[in-house]
């Protein structure tokens, strides 16, 4: 069976940010649920933005959705734990961009993950160009 594989870049991350894994997030066996981590993700996409004076509708002057999502878990964490997030923004294209995830707790890797995040455009429902303010900001 093929199996996702996810890494984030060998580079200082553009961002950063801890959170603690609330009761909300531990499932049945005790541990961390599989399905955490997407929220957790949208929780570390929403600091991040922030971080740059924006947010998920206007980011750069467009609005941002997901347009994918994968997730690779490599260990448990469990209530109480505080998560560090390093987020990379990635391969960033006409229309948009991937933004990885490293979280660890300690020196305990839990799980990578990334988000295919495109630009949209809510008058005209449709995608729209990556604004040339956020390519301006993020291309390396």
């Amino acid at each position: 069976m093929a199996r996702i594989k996810l890494s984030t870049p060998q580079r200082e991350a553009d961002f950063k940010t801890k959170i603690e894994l609330t009761i909300n997030f531990v499932n049945y066996g005790n541990h961390m649920g599989n399905d955490a981590v997407a929220t957790l993700c949208h929780e570390g996409r929403l600091r991040f933005l922030k971080s740059l004076g924006h947010d998920e509708l206007n980011c750069f002057g467009k609005s941002l959705i997901q347009a994918d999502a994968a997730y690779m878990y490599r260990g448990e964490a469990f209530h109480g734990d505080v998560l560090e997030v390093e987020m990379y923004v990635e391969d960033i294209s006409e229309y948009g961009y991937d933004l990885l995830y490293k979280f660890t707790c300690g020196d305990r890797l839990i799980a990578y993950a990334k988000n295919g995040l495109v630009f949209f455009d809510y008058e005209e429902r449709k995608l729209a160009k990556a604004p040339q303010e956020f390519l301006n900001h993020f291309k390396k």
